[in-house]
């Protein structure tokens, strides 16, 4: 029951923690208002804060050798709620700026230390516990532009202020959840960063040569995928309905994904939802119509969703105890890193005059014929896990 309160905390806190990353997109056209910028600086806002959820993810992997888990969790949760409320006071874009970064260095932190600390709380069922973990940051993703929408109606500073409370009255319910359970001690074994990370290297370019080119390929497909709809012939309002259907679908997808994770191969079950986005997004780029376009949405959000809980699974359940959180952390800095240019790589492409759909069908043979070439190799053995 005392892990469950402390599951339940770290729930509401993810909700928050991702919702910090997601909220500035639909803030953009309010700071081009506010503060007089154009649309380069006002993206950059947005690009600092995943730059931000990045750059701390190998220090806190290092952190995480000295420090107990749940220790670094609630720092994040601090961090969070400073920066947020830096953001929400903030007179100029630089002050902004700063703010945003912040905002997604508390992101970095809390998921390199809060996932190794769940797969510890509940080793039976690590896939299930990622998945419902997962659909609780998810559910900030949709409700996101909703969120704004309410909240500007007061002050647009007002959503950022209920951020900043929300991650302090959450941080210190975790903090007594926490005071109250038997804590895993499976990470007291972790004690050498490079060590650990460097022992585990095939495990890690196995994941990322697994899930690296999906997720890429995936970053600039939602970044763009409201003016890749409007191409298709749908108006500015559809085309921002289909991104909503394409991240509610995220929501069943993390748990029916990360429960399945506990229950198939790990790899062949990656490979096949490489495989299955490969081959959706490849119907939706053949796809007309609103009706075609809406489903091909919903099954492309879901398959692609469950990519994430089911890539945790299999590191942070095959990874042992010594290793673990030293090799995730440089996993998960990696990937962030790896996916983060997918959406330039996408706009560089369009702006040569490439159209969405053929850059989108080639995006879809490349992965198809990454999936095929790992399928051989782990048929023949030489994949570990």
């Amino acid at each position: 029951m005392t892990r469950a309160k402390l599951f339940a905390s770290l729930c509401g806190l993810v909700f928050l923690v991702n919702l910090a990353r997601v909220v500035f997109a639909p803030l953009l056209d309010v700071f081009i208002g506010e503060f007089g910028i154009g649309e380069a600086t006002a993206g950059l806002i947005v690009t600092l804060g995943w730059v931000g959820s990045a750059a701390p993810r190998l220090p806190t992997g290092w952190i995480l050798t000295k420090v107990p888990r749940h220790l670094v969790v609630l720092v994040s949760g601090l961090v969070l709620a400073v920066a947020s409320s830096i953001a929400a006071t903030a007179t100029t874009v630089e002050h902004l700026m700063v703010g945003a970064f912040l905002m997604g260095i508390a992101s970095g932190i809390y998921f390199v230390s809060a996932n190794p600390l769940l797969s510890e709380l509940y080793p039976d069922r690590i896939g299930r516990i990622i998945g419902i973990h997962g659909a609780a940051s998810q559910v900030a993703a949709v409700i996101a532009a909703p969120f704004v929408a309410l909240t500007v109606l007061v002050d647009w500073r007002l959503s950022l202020w209920a951020i900043a409370v929300g991650a302090a009255a959450i941080t210190v319910a975790t903090w007594i959840a926490a005071r109250t359970t038997e804590l895993p001690t499976a990470g007291e074994a972790d004690r050498d960063f490079v060590a650990g990370a460097l022992s585990e290297w095939k495990l890690i370019v196995t994941a990322l040569a697994i899930v690296g080119a999906a997720s890429f390929v995936w970053q600039g497909l939602f970044n763009f995928y409201e003016l890749y709809m409007q191409s298709k012939g749908l108006s500015d309002w559809a085309a921002g309905m289909m991104l909503t259907i394409i991240f509610a679908a995220g929501v069943p997808a993390f748990y029916f994904g990360g429960d399945l994770a506990d229950r198939f191969p790990h790899v062949p079950y990656l490979l096949g939802i490489v495989g299955a986005f490969a081959a959706s997004l490849f119907a939706l780029t053949r796809a007309e119509g609103l009706l075609a376009l809406v489903v091909l949405s919903a099954v492309v959000g879901f398959v692609i969703h469950t990519l994430f809980p089911a890539i945790d699974t299999f590191l942070l359940d095959t990874l042992p105890d010594s290793t673990r959180g030293s090799a995730y952390a440089v996993f998960s800095s990696t990937w962030m890193l790896m996916q983060a240019l997918g959406s330039s790589a996408l706009g560089s492409l369009v702006e040569r005059g490439f159209a969405y759909d053929a850059v989108f069908a080639s995006g879809a043979a490349a992965l198809a014929a990454i999936a095929l070439v790992l399928v051989v190799l782990e048929r023949a053995g030489r994949l570990p896990g």
